[in-house]
């Protein structure tokens, strides 16, 4: 039912890969109907216990596509994504992330951004917004922002200082120059670098590794708690961790976690699916 990505389900990953290699994956508004469908599809599949992106080809997203670009600038866009894609993925009561993109930090699984190659523009936001970002050492990164007379487009204003200091944000914000997976790694934009042959392997056996030994009900308030408490203060997030850790006390997984280690077995964790 995709026409510019694809979707795959392989427990324990879901696999929504960009498809428009010829055009680096340039991002339009039917990638991004078709993405959020995909993701709402995936967060209630229990097969799926993390959401990998990535892109076909030799790119992750070259930003947003210049047809549609000139279309905004001549004022003759028009958003004609079909109906039958539209999707509500994630949690609504955390309303601080359910935009555009932003919805994807509220959906209750982990997002994986597999980065296999460059990545501009609005693609900078919307790997940023995932939980973890992996690359490939073919990975090459722009902003692009101030040298198409933009501005910090879709949040990256708020989110990269928050993933690597707002001195580094400032100097890949203004500046919009290019720079590699090494240094992205360095200045935190991205958890590890890998081989480039190895990223969708390493990313696979990662979430795999996780699946076996981690209980899908814990990453999901986790990943909740850290998003949620950007935000504020210490003191009531650690007020809440103590409310949560004690509601945890009570539920299947805190006795299977603890059965596992004293019966030196893997544990049998319940994945998240069903209906809403």
């Amino acid at each position: 039912m995709y026409e510019e990505i694809l979707y795959e389900v392989d427990d324990p990953v879901g696999t929504i890969t960009l498809n428009r290699p010829k055009q680096l994956n340039a991002w339009t508004d039917q990638i991004a109907a078709e993405m959020k469908h995909a993701v709402g599809q995936a967060e209630f599949d229990p097969r799926v216990f993390a959401i990998v992106i990535t892109g076909a080809g030799r790119g992750f997203c070259a930003g947003a596509d210049m047809n549609m670009l000139r279309e905004i600038q001549a004022g003759t866009h028009q958003d004609d994504a079909p109906a039958s894609l539209a999707a509500d993925p994630g949690r609504a009561e955390m309303s601080d992330y359910r935009g555009a993109y932003s919805y994807l930090a509220s959906v209750r699984k982990p997002v994986i951004a597999a980065i296999n190659g460059p990545v501009a523009g609005m693609a900078v936001p919307i790997i940023a917004g995932c939980d973890l970002r992996f690359a490939s050492d073919r990975a090459v990164f722009t902003t692009a922002f101030s040298r198409r007379g933009l501005i910090a487009e879709w949040g990256s204003s708020w989110l990269l200082p928050r993933l690597v200091g707002p001195a580094h944000a400032m100097d890949i914000l203004f500046s919009a120059r290019k720079f590699d997976a090494v240094e992205a790694e360095r200045i935190g934009l991205v958890n590890r670098v890998v081989p480039h042959e190895e990223l969708l392997s390493f990313v696979r056996s990662y979430v795999k590794e996780m699946a076996e030994n981690c209980s899908p009900t814990s990453i999901s308030l986790m990943k909740k708690q850290v998003w949620e408490r950007l935000h504020g203060p210490y003191g009531p997030a650690e007020t809440e961790s103590v409310r949560l850790m004690v509601e945890s006390f009570e539920r299947p997984d805190f006795k299977e976690g603890v059965d596992a280690f004293l019966e030196k077995r893997a544990p049998r964790f319940t994945r998240l699916g069903g209906a809403r």
